[in-house]
């Protein structure tokens, strides 16, 4: 393929991207944060797209109007053989009408999008049996079902009708047996006209089955052609789907290979997602192969308006997605030297302080948990609130953590120590009969975007499944999840809200604050959700203040509350 030299562009003295590369090794696209080449690269990147802007060629036009409905775009510092260092950019997904290909941004790894190609010959092909079926289902089916509806209708009313009459004609005649008449020839006439009207309802019968033999079988013709034509269609997908993915090939360091198929064949699903490998970083990573050049940083922002429920904030960085991208780049990144994770970094460095207990009784004890500690044990090696009770107790009671706080958010929590406290704390959990409020500080003047001064927000949720632990709004599939709030004051460009949750979705008050259907301020120190709390060291500024519950087992009232470290 012709290759534009657009497409990847050289860092020169009289642009603003020279200067030393921050570190030896790779930063890790799944934990980092942008250095300065990279925040340079990428206002680089934002002035060409301004360029757009002003520009009168419809191309130009169309591509900035559809990045500006919503695209992540992935700027890359990389090192020829000579020491010189040129930068790339790359976007998310394909651009409409462009597809995969603009001079300003790399190739695609793979460009199955070309018009004349296997991809797009066989799509069309798909596309034509997907139009036939849909003509099928909206056209054909409905107007042969109209057809013997309006037939079987009418047959079945004659038949009703004539039913009806029978029912009459017996009714007569079960008169006149009633009067003890004894003539044969009315008895006989009586008989006959019963096997009369009987025979006459099986002919009546017949004739409806027969009238509408047809139109059933034009019905069944119909249904039988979708069902075929719905199996030539999963079956062309499914092999459309088996050759992009074995024909979707991605570099490593070494210089070696793999196709999707093989790298995820050893991954839980098996089976590639949909658009993997379209993400920015794998793009990155392959030009950079395919033009000998050694990566050395590289950083991923959105750019435009979040989009499908995702909260995501325009010029903000964020780490590569895992669902789609953790199997690629593991691979992608083999031979090169990439540094470690900063979480893992920064939790080597500094463990976060120890819980401490503000109630205990014999069947459950309220904890105030320090941020940075997990609730629970996770994947990560680290200690968390219901292990450091489990060795405080040394065994004698058996601790089971009644409900969660996420690890950045500090506050208090429950720990229960019979199975019988355990499921009592649970249900007053899932009835809704424990009260607790949050005390957050988020980015921004809740006065200044004008904001009322308290409300409530109901935004369903649900997991991210291409990017855990993140969640997303969705209106259709998401479960319920509401939170009332209530500002108190504006502290340095910043906002001390209250939280009161009604439901205990994942992320719920992290997601109801940043999202623009929500509150539009996310919480400080938020990497998830918020403006890159990753840039400097502080913590999420989200803690559980108070909590409230009446417990039936010994039929007291408890209250308590710990005052927020921030």
């Amino acid at each position: 393929m012709p290759r534009d030299i657009g497409r990847f562009r050289k860092l020169t003295d009289n642009e603003p991207h020279n200067g030393p590369v921050s570190q030896i090794n790779m930063n890790n696209p799944f934990d980092y944060s942008p250095s300065p080449n990279c925040e340079k690269a990428f206002r680089f990147l934002l002035a060409k797209l301004e360029l757009l802007t002003l520009s009168k060629r419809r191309e130009d036009i169309n591509l900035s109007h559809e990045l500006r409905e919503g695209k992540m775009l992935g700027v890359m510092i990389a090192e020829d053989k000579s020491g010189r260092r040129q930068f790339l950019f790359a976007f998310s997904g394909q651009l409409g009408a462009f597809g995969f290909l603009h001079p300003l941004f790399v190739p695609p790894v793979f460009d199955y999008l070309q018009p004349d190609g296997y991809f797009k010959s066989k799509e069309r092909a798909i596309s034509l049996i997907n139009s036939e079926i849909l003509s099928l289902e909206n056209e054909s089916l409905p107007i042969a079902q109209k057809e013997f509806d309006d037939v079987s209708g009418r047959l079945n009313s004659e038949v009703a009708d004539f039913q009806r009459r029978c029912k009459e004609s017996k009714a007569a005649r079960d008169i006149i047996r009633k009067q003890g008449i004894s003539d044969p020839a009315i008895t006989a006439k009586l008989i006959n006209q019963s096997r009369f009207e009987k025979a006459e309802l099986r002919r009546i019968k017949n004739k409806v089955k027969e009238l509408l033999a047809p139109l059933n079988a034009n019905l069944s013709e119909i249904r039988n052609k979708i069902n075929v034509l719905k199996s030539q269609r999963r079956a062309g997908s499914e092999a459309l789907q088996d050759w992009l993915f074995s024909n979707f090939s991605l570099l490593n360091a070494r210089g070696e290979s793999k196709t999707l198929s093989e790298i995820f064949a050893d991954t839980p699903g098996g089976i590639p997602p949909s658009g993997a490998g379209e993400c920015c970083a794998p793009k990155l990573l392959q030009e950079a192969y395919r033009q000998g050049l050694t990566p050395l940083e590289i950083a991923e922002y959105w750019y435009g308006k979040p989009k499908h429920g995702e909260i995501r904030r325009a010029g903000e960085f964020y780490p590569a997605c895992r669902g789609k991208c953790l199997p690629i780049l593991t691979w992608m990144l083999e031979g090169l030297q990439v540094c470690p994770p900063l979480s893992s970094s920064d939790s080597s460095s500094s463990a976060p302080a120890e819980p401490e207990i503000i109630f205990e009784n014999d069947l459950f004890c309220v904890v105030n948990k320090p941020s940075g500690m997990l609730s629970v044990p996770g994947k990560v090696e680290s200690l968390s609130v219901e292990e450091w009770l489990g060795n405080r107790y040394a065994g004698s009671r058996q601790v089971k953590m009644a409900h969660r706080l996420d690890r950045d958010t500090s506050g208090l929590l429950i720990a229960t120590f019979t199975p019988e406290a355990y499921k009592t704390i649970q249900s007053l959990f899932a009835r809704r009969m424990v009260k607790k409020r949050y005390v957050a500080l988020l980015e921004g003047d809740y006065k200044a975007k004008g904001i009322p001064q308290s409300g409530q927000i109901k935004l369903p949720l649900i997991p991210d499944i291409y990017d855990r632990p993140r969640q997303r709004i969705d209106h259709e599939h998401g479960k319920e999840a509401v939170t009332d709030f209530e500002f108190t004051g504006v502290e340095d460009s910043r906002s001390r809200v209250l939280l009161y949750p009604h439901t205990g979705r994942t992320h719920q008050l992290r997601v109801h604050t940043a999202a623009i259907e929500g509150l539009a301020l996310p919480i400080a120190g938020d990497k998830l959700y918020g403006s890159g709390g990753g840039k400097n060291s502080e913590r999420l500024l989200l803690h559980a203040q108070s909590i409230e519950f009446s417990f039936p087992p010994d039929g007291k009232h408890y209250s308590f509350e710990i005052p927020a470290p921030f």
